[in-house]
Formats: C-alpha cells, sequence, structure tokens
C-alpha cells in the first residue's frame, strides 16, 4: 500500500465521523485525482477479506466499518445495548420523518392518530432528528440527520427502501384505508372554499394543533 492510501486510511482511522473529500484533500494534502487513487487502493486492499475493515462511503464521506463477516462476533462483543431500543412509536415517528420531511409534530399526529410530542422528542435527544425551520403556518419542521445516516449505513435518503415494495396485509389495507378516508374528511372540512390540500401540508391543520384559538393566517 503507498503511502498516501495509509496515510488516508489513519485519518479514517481516528476520525469519529465521516470524513469529506475536500477535508482530506485539505488534512493530506493532495489533489482530487491523487485522492480518488488512494481511496481506490485502500479500498481494494480491504476488499480481499484478508482484513476486519471495509472502505465505506457514509453521509457524504469516507468511514472504516468492520466487515460483514466480522457482524456476529461483533453483536456478541457488543450484546448489551448502551440505550434502549426505539419503541413501535419512535420507529413509526423516525419512518415519517424520514419519508416526509420536512415535517411537523402536527402533521405527524395526525398520520399516527395519536400525539407524537413524547417520541419526537426522544428523537431530538438521540440525534436522530433535528429541526429543519418553520412551516407556513408556523409549525417546527423536522428532518432527519447525518446521525440517522451513519446508524443506517445510507449515504443519502435516495438509499432508502421504496415503500411501494411493502406488500401490506389485508387487515393493514383495512386499517389504512380508514385512517386515509378519516384524514380526507377531515382535510375537506379544514381546507377553505376552493383551497387546493397540499401533500405533507394541511391547510389549517398546524394552525388549530399549534395555536387553537387562532384562525390560521391568510394563504
Amino acid at each position: 500500500m503507498s503511502g498516501m492510501a495509509g496515510t488516508v486510511e489513519a485519518l479514517l482511522f481516528l476520525s469519529p465521523e465521516p470524513v469529506s473529500a475536500g477535508a482530506l484533500m485539505e488534512a493530506v494534502p493532495c489533489g482530487e485525482s491523487e485522492l480518488e487513487k488512494a481511496l481506490a487502493e485502500l479500498e481494494k486492499g480491504l476488499a480481499d477479506g484478508s482484513r476486519g475493515l471495509v472502505l465505506r462511503r457514509i453521509a457524504g464521506g469516507y468511514t472504516l466499518a468492520s466487515a460483514p463477516e466480522a457482524e456476529a462476533a461483533a453483536r456478541r462483543l457488543f450484546a448489551k445495548p448502551k440505550t434502549p431500543p426505539l419503541t413501535a412509536a419512535q420507529a413509526e415517528t423516525l419512518a415519517i420523518v424520514a419519508y416526509l420531511q420536512p415535517v411537523s409534530r402536527p402533521e405527524i399526529t395526525r398520520i399516527r392518530g395519536v400525539s407524537a410530542d413524547s417520541a419526537t422528542g426522544t428523537l431530538l435527544e438521540r440525534g436522530l432528528v433535528e429541526e429543519s425551520g418553520r412551516s407556513q403556518f408556523g409549525a417546527v419542521t423536522y428532518r432527519t440527520s447525518d446521525l440517522f445516516l451513519r446508524l443506517f449505513g445510507m449515504d443519502s435518503l435516495d438509499e432508502l427502501p421504496d415503500v411501494t415494495q411493502w406488500d401490506p396485509s389485508p387487515e393493514e389495507q383495512a386499517e389504512l384505508r380508514e385512517r386515509l378516508l378519516a384524514a380526507g374528511s377531515a382535510r375537506l372540512g379544514e381546507a377553505a372554499p376552493g383551497a387546493q390540500p397540499e401533500i405533507g401540508h394541511e391547510p389549517g391543520g398546524e394552525a388549530a394543533a399549534e395555536s387553537p384559538a387562532e384562525p390560521p393566517p391568510a394563504a
């Protein structure tokens, strides 16, 4: 392995976060073509199966990760989780944020049918979601964080599974149909005459949830 590839390996080993190409070029220092060559050499050297690490591109940067062959041993070593696993409510809320972001708590509550305050608060504390501004009605909106990408081993949200591949059971289809019909009726009741509801932003819904005593601002 060349000296530059070894240096890049050391930098990735030392960094707890994925390192961008720009940061690597500045630290080495080197040009883009030289860095690509060093990364390709490092990736090839780790991919032969003789070592327990692989080069991964995650969250817009590069990092060293354990090889798939070491997963079983790693699970045994770290069998006791440092933090409790996500509850079903928290996982459902995280999925809603991942696929519909940016999305507000009132929107999440309407989709789930129950309050999203506790689940969203936990996801914020764990760093899986973060605030991303405010909706047109003034409600705080949320998006997934870089930590979410790292924990799920994704380079970008484009790698999220395609929801169209999900095959719900007849019972799940019936439940979804009831939810959609209920949500549709609520939206028709809330929308102003002639208004066109927007996907992901229900007219009047957030204003009513955030400040029920005040009418929503004029469009």
